[in-house]
């Protein structure tokens, strides 16, 4: 697609404009994904014009601009991801309804957990995971499942790089999380108290595809000093349905 005098092509200024939505931020005037994408005042309205033409992108009645329905419906035509999420769907049901607490599927996207569903109880506890949003993989129970099963390059990537504090009990020490990722892989789950929020645990066990790999991770979120027996045995059981349903749905 054609270049704009500053070197970048159409495609790369979609990006950055859609890029700018995030789980928090859903709604946006045309000058504040302008200013958030880099881009000039004309070119910004203009793009934004186009993409709410294609239906990409929706206006509502005060003019701001929202992520639109034609987006998710190409983005759910053959995706892995919506075929994941409808095989552990009655799995995760099943583990909410038992353990009575936020039920969660994440995977691996980049350097982070991007969640694809969360189940919630009324009287759940605190949580910030939200659906289509991210958590650090040294912080997350989720992400550490995940990291613990991914490729030694990505690894070696993540433990290169500095860890950030997100609560008191976040991993910040590489030598630690290397010992973690390895307990996690020998056991096969992981309780992380404390390390995304401090009064809360974060129990996540592996998910594998039909083929024996891991493509994601079940989690439960609990109070921070409850018993983690039952949740942990609950996940184990969903995964193996979750990989039985793959198996079958192929």
């Amino acid at each position: 697609m054609a270049n704009s005098p500053s070197g970048d092509s159409a495609t790369d200024r979609i990006v950055r404009i859609l890029e700018t939505f995030t789980s928090d931020r859903t709604v946006q005037t045309v000058a504040q994904i302008g200013r958030r994408a880099g881009l000039p005042s004309a070119t910004a309205y203009r793009q934004v014009g186009a993409l709410v033409e294609a239906g990409l992108l929706e206006r509502d009645e005060e003019q701001r601009v929202r992520l639109g329905m034609r987006l998710w419906e190409l983005a759910l035509r053959g995706s892995d991801a919506l075929r994941l999420r409808q095989a552990a769907l009655p799995s995760m049901e099943r583990v909410q309804a038992e353990i009575r607490e936020h039920t969660q599927l994440a995977v691996l996207e980049q350097d982070e957990a991007l969640f694809l569903e969360r189940l919630s109880h009324p009287q759940a506890g605190a949580n910030i995971t939200r659906i289509a949003g991210r958590l650090p993989l040294h912080a997350s129970s989720s992400g550490l499942v995940l990291l613990a099963f991914s490729p030694r390059e990505r690894q070696d990537h993540v433990l290169a790089a500095p860890l950030a504090r997100v609560a008191p009990d976040t991993i910040t020490d590489a030598a630690t999380l290397r010992r973690t990722l390895a307990e996690v892989r020998r056991s096969g789950f992981v309780v992380a108290a404390g390390s995304i929020e401090a009064v809360s645990t974060g129990v996540a066990v592996p998910v594998r595809g039909a083929d024996g790999e891991v493509i994601a991770a079940l989690s439960v979120v609990l109070p921070r000093e409850a018993p983690t027996d039952a949740a942990i045995a609950a996940l184990l059981r969903a995964a193996r349905e979750i990989r039985a349903r793959l198996a079958t749905s192929r």
